[in-house]
């Protein structure tokens, strides 16, 4: 029995990491006033951060941070422990970072805007071709 005890502690230890899991987190819903040091205050608890951006207060992306750990073991610490942690009455969302994702979101956005563009076009079209038929 102790064997076996032995032999599933290794286990754990020597467990892969999911594949999402990166040294990248990408962090939602910040307070807007939140400052760089209050982040590395917050997610230095978990380990050594190599580097946070912040959002920028006037765009889209204020209320956003992407937070890079020295090490991928950190970063899923962070992860498993601030996600839905209450900071300024907000309760974060912590994500890995996944570039795949955030591309295909940018393209879906990019298409977004040719079809909107298509059909204002054909829009257009349909009125001339009503007021010459008419």
């Amino acid at each position: 029995m102790n064997d076996f005890a032995a032999g599933s502690s290794r286990k754990s230890t020597n467990s892969r990491l999911p594949p999402e899991v990166n040294r990248i987190l990408y962090v939602r819903n910040l307070p807007f006033k939140i400052t760089a040091e209050e982040l590395y205050d917050i997610f230095g608890k978990y380990g050594a951060v190599y580097q946070i951006r912040l959002g920028e207060r006037s765009k889209d992306t204020r209320g956003t941070a992407f937070v890079i750990y020295e090490d991928i073991y950190d970063a899923k610490r962070a992860v498993d422990h601030l996600s839905g942690f209450n900071v300024g009455g907000r309760y974060l969302v912590v994500m890995y970072y996944q570039p795949a994702k955030f591309q295909r979101k940018a393209d879906n956005e990019a298409k977004k805007q040719e079809l909107e563009e298509l059909r204002k076009q054909i829009k257009a079209k349909k009125a001339k071709m009503a007021a010459e038929g008419n």
